[in-house]
């Protein structure tokens, strides 16, 4: 068995952040590779400038395969990047494009907004699992879902930490 994983970056920082602690990259992609045998993981982030060159290093020295979405000046201002909809056609286009490559998709985000690409995986059986950050950064229709749906990354930041 062999999956994709699609992580949002955004998502996942800002409840790191929010959280108080510092993910360590390589840590993660191992524990990805190990656990849900992950053999490609794109990591979706806004694109800034080249003052984010060390951390767009960092996701690249871990393994990551990086996907910068292109942002206006407004988005850069307000810093919201919304990649959602990049990650969703990304993975249809993976579905479409390379389906003897992978069997399943992991997410790591904690939109609702993926809600209806979870249900459509899960129809398809082509879902491995979304890993949310906790209870409480979280949407609600995620949340909610099975628990052999859906893991929380608080329960292994013991493993993913700095």
């Amino acid at each position: 068995m062999w999956n994709y994983a699609f992580i949002d970056w955004q998502n996942l920082h800002l409840w790191v952040i929010a959280d108080w602690w510092d993910i360590d990259l390589s840590r993660f992609m191992i524990y990805l590779k190990n656990k849900y045998h992950i053999t490609k993981a794109f990591y979706y982030i806004g694109f800034q400038d080249t003052k984010n060159n060390i951390l767009y290093n960092d996701i690249q020295n871990a393994w990551f395969t990086l996907v910068f979405k292109q942002q206006t000046v407004q988005a850069l201002s307000n810093k919201k990047w919304n990649v959602d909809s990049d990650m969703i056609f990304w993975v249809m286009k993976c579905l479409i494009k390379e389906p003897t490559q992978f069997e399943n998709v992991l997410l790591v985000t904690w939109d609702w907004d993926f809600k209806i690409l979870v249900d459509f995986l899960i129809q398809e059986w082509r879902f491995a699992k979304i890993l949310l950050p906790n209870k409480r950064w979280s949407s609600n229709l995620l949340r909610k879902m099975p628990g052999v749906y859906r893991n929380f990354l608080l329960n292994i930041k013991h493993k993913i930490k700095k």
